[in-house]
């Protein structure tokens, strides 16, 4: 991982707000073929045999340097034997060749691809085992497996390992920027693995929902997706986790910054794991994740074997469930660009002075940051408290109470998974509290509130995020959606929007 000082992590401990249910359901992954358990001896092997190249190659397995042509060479080699069709791609960077190593399994549908990676190299310091030999050793046994149990997945499978990410990303950046437009509309997910056996490790899944409401915002959509299968499979062995920022630290970089979806796992770096971390998960407090981050003693001593052998596990129930489980059917979908019949006020209970919701396209406004956004997730067009700007951030916002917009009546299938999923965001002043909120709920034989973001005393800037949430109960029902906000706490600012709406079974 490289070292990027001007950058923090995320505040790693804020509690979600987004009442959202996993997007990986127990129904989903029923669907898919069973994961299996990855062997930790054949991880640290591999590990093994990366310690030994860099000590043959004068202690790295550095960018340009003979220890990381020896590393692509045994991991190409692995794959070429086990049935993956691989490329060993050259970039120059810094007057030296780097490499990526890219494997593609046979099968599965060349337009869905989901992308597995990881960076090979290590700093010149050292030999790089955790830092990120972790990584790359676990996704190269989740490979190999896959070849041992022949999968037959219904996504096509790539995995790669990306060279000369320690200086800035290199090898992920030159693969996505050389990618064909085409090519690159086929990649529908990428899975980011680096550091994954840290010593004094945490367990940190990236936060694709945003739903921790600081940094970067989400990532795009699809991405909640794939933290909540990752999320689904630490909950299943009892591990708590927490969500860290897509801080641009590692390879996801390139591929979030041209919209395709991205997730991963992270035990840690030189941040030092706080004393509540060390309560949730064990570890010394005040200690870094990592005291070898970086340096000539991350060998194969620096390895934490129970987060490296979580952490594989991990990598291949995201692989299986994914790649394996049936697409889900679209069942009704708007995304805002026509009128479809979606009623402002259904209920004539409206308090809201200004700032009611129409469909619409917004137009950005700013008060200590983002608070309306000018942007939609796709198209012109969403559903906006109060599309206009106005002279002041406070021209148009949502004042008075609440406003309400309802959808029309939506005839859901009987029986299997429904899932309700929508782009959203909150925005408000710091003169806000939690008795302004975002709603969302659903009107049927019954009504359920399926989600809520309440405001807060302190300033939140507009982001777009992704929920999912099951509404299965409905099923056989015709049903609405029915979309709340309120400024209830007096005189502050606040904005909502909503796009994308989307029910699949």
């Amino acid at each position: 991982m490289r070292n990027l000082w001007t950058i923090g992590m995320a505040a790693i401990l804020a509690i979600p707000l987004a009442l959202t249910a996993p997007a990986a359901s127990a129904a989903s992954a029923a669907s898919a073929a069973v994961p299996p358990d990855i062997s930790l001896a054949n991880v640290k092997a591999h590990l093994t045999q990366l310690q030994s190249i860099a000590t043959a190659n004068g202690g790295n397995r550095a960018h340009g340097r003979p220890g990381y042509l020896a590393s692509a060479n045994y991991v190409k080699g692995l794959l070429d034997a086990a049935g993956f069709t691989t490329t060993l791609q050259s970039f120059t960077y810094s007057g030296a060749t780097g490499y990526n190593v890219i494997a593609d399994w046979p099968g599965g549908d060349p337009n869905d691809i989901l992308m597995v990676g990881a960076h090979l190299d290590s700093v010149t310091a050292g030999p790089g085992i955790n830092d990120n030999g972790s990584g790359s050793a676990a996704i190269l046994e989740t490979a190999l497996e896959v070849s041992r149990q022949a999968l037959a997945p219904t996504k096509h499978l790539r995995f790669a390992w990306w060279g000369a990410e320690e200086l800035g990303l290199r090898g992920s950046q030159y693969y996505v920027t050389n990618l064909p437009a085409a090519e690159r509309a086929k990649v529908k997910g990428y899975l980011n693995f680096d550091m994954v056996g840290s010593p004094n490790a945490g367990y940190f899944v990236y936060d694709g929902d945003n739903s921790d409401g600081v940094g970067s915002g989400p990532g795009p959509a699809g991405s909640a997706q794939l933290e909540a299968t990752l999320q689904a499979y630490f909950t299943s062995i009892g591990v708590a986790t927490r969500g860290t920022d897509f801080d641009g630290r590692s390879d996801y970089g390139p591929f979030i910054s041209v919209g395709i979806p991205a997730g991963g796992t992270f035990t840690g770096a030189e941040g030092v794991k706080s004393s509540a971390q060390a309560t949730l998960w064990g570890g010394t407090a005040g200690q870094a994740f990592d005291s070898c981050y970086h340096r000539a003693c991350d060998t194969t001593a620096n390895i934490n074997d129970t987060a490296l052998n979580r952490n594989a596990d991990a990598i291949a129930y995201a692989v299986w469930t994914t790649a394996t489980a049936t697409p889900p059917v679209t069942v009704w979908q708007d995304t805002f660009e026509t009128a479809n019949g979606w009623t402002a006020n259904p209920g004539g209970t409206d308090t809201a002075t200004l700032g009611q919701w129409e469909r619409g396209d917004p137009e950005a406004t700013t008060s200590s940051g983002a608070k309306q956004l000018g942007t939609t997730v796709s198209g012109s067009n969403d559903l906006v408290t109060g599309r206009l700007a106005g002279a002041s951030a406070g021209d148009h916002d949502v004042d008075g109470g609440t406003t309400t917009i309802q959808s029309p009546a939506v005839t859901l299938p009987s029986g299997g998974t429904l899932k309700l999923n929508f782009s959203w965001y909150l925005a408000h002043g710091s003169n806000a509290s939690s008795a302004d909120y975002l709603r969302v709920k659903v009107v049927g034989s019954t009504t359920t509130q399926v989600f809520q973001q309440l405001g807060a005393a302190a300033n939140r800037n507009g982001a777009w995020a992704v929920a999912d949430v099951d509404i299965s109960s409905y099923a056989g029902q015709s049903v609405r959606i029915l979309i709340e906000a309120a400024d209830a706490s007096g005189a502050s600012l606040v904005e909502a929007g909503v796009d994308d709406v989307k029910i699949t079974r």
